[in-house]
């Protein structure tokens, strides 16, 4: 029961209202992590100009419009950004006691994509297409439900009390929750968000204080897993394609190492302070594929040269850095799993998306966190940040 002039926002307990609440010291807005929310709405804002920079001459894809997608671009962020104001508002804790609800309907959804309702891009078999300029890549959110789902279990008995660290039988549940979304994924096929996945996995059982002998084992099984998958022949043509391209960069240059290639010539014109937005030879001549989404790192490289490349992984790294000191400060174990999920998530996510562009990782497809044009990658992203702002503004003052 809250007073008059007082409110009750969900796992928050009561505020009052009036606009001398709103910075007061234990007030929602006062206890957000500003530089986090800070470089993440700086990282969608330099995304902004280098997705436009990236198609505003591209005639066959913005349907002659050049602020076709740098228009969706920030719709995409601003959708994103209140999605990520209901996750504050809802809090972590709320969403705990939906994990099962919403770990049905992201399995529904990526099951939907194998049906006729699906969609191929890029050999990929990943999408529902709504028609209108509208799609949905159901994936991008089993990120997000995995993380809830395994630290709902692998915490429950941790924070009642009852264990001081999960047991193997918990582990083993809480293995068995994630494989089921992942095989689906791996049939679409998309290696890249398995990967991320698979990354989040061992992130989260680090965090949870499992045995160790479950991350080696993981890591193996693995390891074993690739090697089976290559020796099968389970990989579709253009799968190892990409990973021969990456193995041998000078691999038909002007076939399957294009893309590679055309990203190093990008990145590496851009010298110091780079050719200046709107003038990069290789991003004005798109001679770049897929420049917007997975190669959106290269028009930074070429147009704002090292300096604006090195402020995007700034950016990211006080992100990450961010997310590591909530995980460090949460006071529930729940808490702890679900940053250090989204801390596993971002970082290899990045790491690869760069590291492709760079030539030192394979190309799987992977869009760098709140810059690539995606509105299913944004989403999800936003929602992510949310759930880290949520732990934070629920932790007790005196933490």
């Amino acid at each position: 029961m809250t007073g008059a002039g007082s409110f009750s926002v969900p796992g928050y307990g009561p505020r009052r209202a009036g606009w001398t609440r709103i910075f007061a010291r234990d007030s929602v807005a006062r206890r957000l992590d500003w530089p986090m929310l800070l470089a993440a709405l700086a990282l969608s804002a330099i995304g902004s100009v280098l997705v436009f920079s990236a198609t505003r001459n591209r005639t066959e894809i913005n349907q002659g419009d050049q602020y076709y997608f740098l228009i969706r671009h920030i719709m995409n962020t601003g959708i994103g950004f209140a999605m990520m104001a209901g996750t504050v508002w809802l809090g972590h804790r709320t969403l705990r006691t939906a994990v099962p609800i919403l770990y049905g309907a992201s399995v529904f959804l990526i099951l939907l994509v194998l049906t006729p309702l699906g969609a191929t891009i890029n050999g990929s078999r990943n999408w529902i297409v709504f028609g209108g300029g509208f799609s949905l890549q159901p994936a991008e959110f089993v990120k997000i439900t995995i993380i809830l789902g395994m630290a709902m279990m692998l915490a429950a008995r941790v924070d009642a009390g009852d264990k001081k660290y999960p047991d193997h039988r918990t582990v083993l549940q809480s293995l068995g929750l994630a494989a089921v979304p992942i095989l689906i994924v791996l049939l679409m096929p998309d290696l890249g968000t398995v990967l991320v996945l698979l990354t989040i996995i061992l992130g989260v059982l680090l965090a949870s204080g499992a045995s160790n002998r479950w991350v080696f084992g993981l890591i193996t099984a693995g390891v074993v897993g690739c090697i089976a998958i290559w020796q099968l022949h389970i990989l579709d043509e253009y799968q190892i394609n990409r990973f021969a391209a990456f193995a041998n960069p000078a691999l038909d240059p002007a076939g399957v190492g294009y893309n590679t290639n055309q990203a190093r010539i990008a990145i590496g014109s851009g010298g110091l302070t780079g050719a200046g937005l709107f003038h990069g030879s290789q991003t004005t001549g798109q001679f770049v594929p897929e420049q917007q989404t997975d190669f959106v790192f290269t028009v930074a490289g070429e147009e704002l040269g090292f300096v604006g490349a090195g402020l995007i992984i700034l950016l990211l790294g006080v992100v990450l850095w961010r997310a590591c000191r909530i995980a460090r400060d949460s006071t529930e174990l729940y808490g702890t799993v679900v940053a250090a999920g989204i801390v596993a998530w971002f970082a290899f996510q990045t790491f690869e998306n760069i590291g492709m562009t760079l030539g030192i990782m394979p190309v799987t497809g992977l869009p760098l966190p709140f810059v690539s044009y995606g509105g299913s990658s944004m989403f999800a992203i936003w929602i992510a940040v949310g759930l880290l702002q949520s732990i934070r503004v629920q932790r007790p003052m005196s933490a």
